[in-house]
């Protein structure tokens, strides 16, 4: 008789163990440890042993073959609709992929999926699986959204399938056999052969490996949806992320419009693309000019400063602002909106260490216009720039983009796809750059009608853009 053995595995993280915890040892998340049972039985498969001369003679390969031999087939990439979308994508869908797009709850998921689909659908057949909601909501939202668009039915091969149980998606999935398929969400799915519940660890693996199976077997592009925790991270198993071939985060704030779209893994493209989105009445439409979003007021004003950040290929335009009062505490207050803390931090730390500033006595706020994330260290010349123009109330000279990363010895170091960079701030007007000596693009900002100000330091950076030298005053 076959003995029964049970695990507890954690709803988080997916982690298992064979004793209950109140705590997961794995994730730190509390209660999320769930009892499961299985029957244990012995199925592996017994291979004979060998004997001494049978040993000695190499057996042949069977299934493998030289990776020269295998047959070339070409590329042919699905274009989603939405030059944003296929730029994240890495150029379009890639026939038996599975893309995992996770976002807050009302971000606009299924809304820019929907637009996607009904454009794909003017060429493609498209399957939309929606777990989540009926299919007369399906269609009041795709009604509205082509009564605005201006799209019509016509010749339209999207289809529409409201149902959550995993084996009729499957079968509907072989007979239609759809070029381009969206589940909405992968959480919603259950399998009706596993005991727990759906959205669990063990419903959402077994859902999605199912699913990628028949993708990969019949070139079915598909489109999951999946649900963020509360952290922000994309709930369920791990192995999810590491199941699909590209994982998609869509990010916006709830008081603006613009929404973002990452590329935080993809097989076929580079990864940390950046799509701008912005919604509207009549549904997501695409940015092309997304640095417009992240530049202020054509007046400069004391304590801005402005830096071309690299979002993967995509060079951005984006205004700082800095803000320097006299602290009314003993211990001065930090605050940074779209860069790191701990950068501000370390910034302040060289300015005052090399430029004679008492930055200790003081409070400083820093922000990024738009809401931007901006993480690469390429921003630190502008970040020094604006702080050290607040505390001198100055104001940069109009037209100058400041791009380089801050030493802790106050050297300015390069920084990697400078030329786009370059070429974006002479596009948008700007004619003045102060980047780290030794570029070598001398020429190119010549043909770009931009002067090209270069230097060794950050004292000799900051008199070049500010026009005088800020350890003179060491008030």
């Amino acid at each position: 008789m076959a003995r029964t053995t049970s695990t507890y595995v954690c709803q988080s993280c997916g982690a298992q163990t064979r004793q209950f915890f109140g705590r997961c040892a794995s994730c730190g998340s509390w209660n999320s440890l769930v009892e499961q049972t299985a029957t244990a039985t012995d199925n592996r498969r017994r291979r004979p042993v060998a004997s001494p001369e049978q040993a000695a003679i190499p057996a042949s390969a069977r299934r493998s073959e030289p990776i020269a031999a295998v047959g070339d087939r070409p590329l042919q990439r699905l274009g989603s609709g939405y030059g944003e979308f296929d730029r994240v994508l890495g150029g379009g869908l890639v026939p038996g992929s599975l893309v995992l797009l996770g976002g807050d709850p009302g971000i606009g998921k299924s809304t820019l999926l929907l637009q996607s689909a009904q454009a794909m659908a003017a060429q493609h057949s498209v399957l939309y699986v929606s777990a989540e909601e009926s299919a007369q909501q399906v269609k009041l939202r795709w009604r509205r959204l082509s009564d605005e668009q201006g799209l019509t039915a016509d010749g339209s091969q999207l289809n529409l399938l409201a149902e959550t149980d995993l084996e009729l998606v499957l079968q509907e999935l072989e007979a239609l056999r759809p070029a381009v398929a969206v589940i909405d969400s992968i959480q919603a799915l259950h399998d009706g052969e596993l005991g727990s519940a759906p959205g669990s660890v063990a419903q959402v693996r077994e859902c999605a490996a199912a699913l990628a199976r028949i993708a990969k077997r019949q070139d079915t592009a598909l489109l999951l949806v999946g649900h963020v925790t509360k952290e922000g991270m994309l709930a369920g198993p791990k192995v999810l992320e590491h199941l699909v071939d590209a994982v998609l985060t869509f990010e916006g704030d709830r008081f603006a419009s613009h929404r973002l779209l990452r590329a935080v893994k993809n097989r076929f493209g580079a990864t940390h693309e950046l799509g701008v989105f912005e919604m509207r009445g009549q549904g997501l439409a695409q940015v092309l000019n997304p640095s417009e979003l992240f530049l202020g007021s054509e007046e400069p004003s004391a304590g801005t400063a402005t830096i071309v950040a690299c979002e993967g290929t995509r060079p951005l335009v984006v205004e700082l602002q800095a803000l320097v009062s006299t602290t009314s505490y003993a211990s001065p207050r930090r605050t940074a909106t779209g860069i790191g803390t701990n950068r501000l931090h370390q910034i302040l730390a060289v300015l005052e260490k090399h430029l004679g500033l008492p930055l200790s006595r003081f409070d400083c706020y820093l922000a990024v216009a738009g809401g931007l994330d901006v993480e690469e260290p390429a921003a630190d010349l502008g970040v020094a720039a604006a702080v050290v123009a607040s505390y001198r109330d100055l104001t940069l000279p109009a037209g100058t983009v400041l791009i380089g990363e801050l030493g802790l010895g106050g050297q300015l170091r390069p920084v990697a796809q400078l030329e786009q960079r370059l070429q974006e701030s002479a596009r948008l007007g700007f004619r003045r750059a102060v980047v780290p000596k030794g570029s070598g693009l001398g020429r190119l900002a010549a043909g770009l009608d931009l002067q090209l100000l270069e230097a060794g330091s950050v004292a000799e950076a900051l008199v070049l853009a500010l026009g005088v030298n800020p350890a003179d005053d060491r008030a």
